[in-house]
């Protein structure tokens, strides 16, 4: 009977979800929904030590922003049958497996200190606690049962660890990768629970709550490919081989040169945030950019995820997140790691903003206008956006290619000046600005009729004229058509800014 698919995404609290950790939750997000399954958001805190407050919140809310839906878990409207879903708080459902594989003999406690280990390191190299030495450690397999139940009585902290028999051929079948043969001898005897917290490792909590919460597909990052026999193993000891999960190990996302995994020092070294939201660490309150505060619409991160590490098989760039579940599996994603294309990344977003209405973009922008004492109407703004948002990619960009609309120039480029104000235009400027005065009309259209004629009858040169005009109104040889700024800004504004521009500049040139 084939199982009803069911994926889980499952971070550890200990600080912002890493880009890679976002692209994780996205492909299991488009496998379940594909399947018409379920996405579950776990929380593996079994890592005391390292938990990290706020970072929980910080998973919930970076999902949320993404579109990445929760339907059982963290997160969820209604958290499920399977609660509770942090590891910290199912501390007695892991203990009752503990205690099975003790007494099916196929786990061990170790006494062994840290000191005592260090020991051992430094007389054996690349010392590794399994069938080759456990023998000579402090472990209920070396020690008589009174002297465990002594330590025990006494309160001597212990590890619990699985017994790995050697020379047994261990089939790991990945659905990115193929089939993977390990021999158990190349495995060490991994911790599966710690005394001094009563908290399994990853290896056993992961496993006990996929196979009691169903899990169907175990879809996560390549690091964890070692990982994979001895969690095959583990379904075996607890006599669950038969419902085991299939598993997919994801590639790598990579330094944009390709040579290593991403971090997040690339991010800074390079410019670009590797976390979808902004986080501030609660420990030294040094704040990492995020996705979001960054300008990048949340479509524009998915689409830009999604292709890196699958391929759809087509020239296609753009998806939306539905095209994306229609077209999404996992036999097209790589094997190999996929080199992080942060220039890709902007170009995603700049698409993305294209594609949304001026209107939409004017409701966005209106909040950097306010933040500069500027309240402006929406109209205005939806004309200035349909203007320029060709030339962005964020909406942070909206400003640097508009505020001239809103304000008048507080200086003048210099190269500009130096290359299209000449001797005669602070006169020619004043005679346009008698030409505008006449015109009752002040539409673009009607603008550029007039004032060409005026250039054409008085045999003016028309880029002279035009050039230093757009130097007076917008203090660069940059922006938009020229008669739809002037449009927009106003007879009487741009006559107050040719009239600036002729006193200003006239002065320079006395200087």
């Amino acid at each position: 009977m084939e199982r009803n698919v069911r994926v889980r995404f499952a971070p550890s609290p200990t600080g912002p979800l890493h880009i890679g950790g976002v692209r994780t939750a996205l492909y299991n997000y488009l496998f379940a929904r594909q399947h018409g399954g379920d996405m579950l958001l776990r929380i593996e805190d079994t890592d005391s030590a390292r938990f990290v407050p706020g970072a929980e919140e910080y998973v919930v809310e970076a999902l949320r922003w993404l579109g990445v839906e929760i339907d059982e878990g963290i997160g969820a409207d209604k958290e499920g049958a399977h609660a509770p879903y942090r590891q910290s708080e199912r501390k007695e459902i892991y203990k009752k497996y503990v205690e099975q594989l003790l007494a099916d003999g196929k786990a061990y406690m170790a006494f062994d200190t840290p000191q005592e280990l260090d020991v051992q390191r430094g007389k054996i190299a690349n010392f590794q606690y399994d069938a080759s030495t456990r023998d000579m450690m402090q472990n209920s397999l070396t020690l008589t049962k009174e002297e465990v139940e002594r330590r025990l009585s006494e309160g001597d902290q212990y590890v619990v660890r699985i017994k790995i028999e050697p020379n047994i051929e261990i089939h790991v079948n990945d659905l990115i990768r193929g089939e993977v043969i390990i021999n158990s001898s190349v495995l060490d005897d991994k911790v599966l629970y710690k005394s001094i917290d009563e908290l399994p490792t990853y290896h056993l909590a992961n496993v006990v709550d996929d196979y009691l919460m169903e899990i169907s597909h175990v879809i996560r990052g390549e690091e964890w490919l070692p990982s994979a026999p001895l969690h095959v193993l583990l379904y075996r000891y607890l006599g669950w081989e038969a419902v085991m999960p299939q598993f997919a190990h994801l590639p790598l996302l990579l330094k944009p040169d390709g040579n290593g995994k991403l971090s997040k020092r690339d991010g800074d070294r390079l410019g670009f945030p590797v976390f979808p939201l902004q986080w501030e660490d609660p420990n030294t309150e040094t704040v990492s950019s995020g996705y979001r505060e960054s300008g990048y619409f949340p479509e524009a991160v998915v689409n830009f995820l999604a292709l890196l590490g699958w391929n759809p098989g087509t020239e296609q760039e753009l998806f939306t997140m539905q095209e994306l579940i229609e077209k999404f599996s996992l036999d097209r994603v790589s094997k190999s790691g996929a080199k992080f294309d942060y220039e890709k990344g902007k170009w995603f977003n700049h698409k993305y903003l294209q594609m949304k209405s001026n209107e939409e973009l004017a409701d966005v922008f209106q909040h950097f206008l306010v933040e500069k004492d500027i309240i402006e109407d929406s109209e205005k703004v939806s004309r200035v956006v349909g203007l320029i948002k060709e030339r962005a990619n964020f909406v942070t960009d909206l400003w640097d290619q508009s505020f001239y609309f809103f304000r008048g120039p507080a200086e003048y480029d210099e190269k500009s000046v130096k290359k299209r104000w000449k001797q005669d235009s602070p006169e020619r400027m004043t005679e346009l600005i008698e030409v505008i005065q006449t015109m009752d009309d002040f539409s673009a259209a009607n603008q550029e009729i007039v004032i060409c004629k005026w250039i054409e009858d008085n045999g003016y040169g028309m880029g002279a004229i035009l050039n230093a005009f757009r130097v007076a109104i917008v203090g660069a040889a940059s922006g938009p058509h020229l008669f739809d700024i002037t449009e927009i800004i106003g007879k009487e504004e741009t006559v107050v800014r040719l009239q600036r521009a002729i006193s200003f500049l006239s002065k320079q040139d006395e200087e």
